[in-house]
């Protein structure tokens, strides 16, 4: 087995992958390694760039995938720490932050210290300049 890097494949079947990869000889057939692989999707919103990361293979547990060299092609290696770095932490947080649907689960590090009602009634005793005991 080769030497791992981190590439972007492009795929015959259109999709654009981003992977930790390495590549097995196997007596002249090569086969592609893919540890991890993820779609990353650019965009922006109001102006603000941003991307967008989701597992190659969302029903799957498996992380590491094999695929032929004729159904690539191409593919480069990325050396930029920022990419790198974006995909370590994705990898890292076990995408608990994403659900399938493409909403964000609520956690306290987005800041949920209370519930509405709480936080009604001391807005209330505010207003109304009642001290807190």
């Amino acid at each position: 087995m080769g030497e791992e890097f981190y590439s972007v494949l492009k795929l015959v079947s259109g999709e654009e992958l981003f992977s930790l990869v390495s590549v097995d000889d196997n007596d002249g057939d090569p086969l592609i390694i893919l540890q991890n692989p993820v779609v990353m999707k650019t965009g922006s919103n109001n102006g603000n760039a941003y991307i967008k990361i989701k597992p190659w293979m969302e029903i799957p547990n498996d992380d590491i995938f094999i695929i032929k060299l004729d159904k690539v092609i191409t593919m480069t290696e990325v050396k930029d720490e920022n990419t790198i770095e974006l995909y370590e932490r994705y990898l890292n947080d076990d995408h608990h932050d994403f659900e399938i649907d493409g909403k964000v689960k609520i956690s306290d590090k987005m800041g949920f210290i209370s519930t509405v009602e709480d936080a009604r009634k001391k807005l209330e005793k505010i207003f109304k300049g009642i001290k807190e005991s």
